[in-house]
């Protein structure tokens, strides 16, 4: 009965494992543009591209995108209930007495149209040509 149950995980593994594989290469990654604005100082924006794989997370991305460049810095921390939560971009830092945080918008690439997701950097899915705008600003 155990030879069986380890039978069938192995089995299960390997077809996670050869299906990534399937999927990244069949659909290969998509770009997406980064825009770092701080609403608060009005520094001058800061632009990065990044590629994202199929269906893959913006964190993903982000963790990328710093691993290739090192002009871009962010952390985060995982909080238990809401998932991740950004922290800092380019030592900039949210802070709860100044009532600052970096606000996550998306302009489209459907329609152009700027909207706030109902989910953070952890569940965001962007689509290809997804405009991803960290805002500094006030609440």
């Amino acid at each position: 009965m155990m030879s069986m149950i380890m039978a069938s995980f192995l089995s299960a593994a390997l077809l996670l494992l050869v299906s990534g594989i399937l999927t990244e290469k069949e659909y290969g990654s998509k770009p997406i543009n980064l825009t770092i604005v701080n609403s608060i100082a009005n520094a001058p924006n800061e632009t990065y591209s990044a590629d994202i794989v199929f269906r893959g997370i913006l964190l993903g991305a982000m963790r990328r995108l710093q691993q290739t460049n090192a002009d871009f810095k962010f952390t985060y921390r995982d909080d238990l209930n809401y998932g991740p939560f950004l922290e800092s971009v380019n030592g900039v830092a949210g802070d709860n007495a100044e009532h600052t945080y970096w606000e996550l918008l998306v302009q489209t690439g459907k329609n152009g149209s700027v909207i706030r997701p109902d989910v953070g950097i952890g569940c965001y899915i962007p689509e290809q040509n997804d405009h991803i705008i960290l805002n500094f600003t006030k609440w």
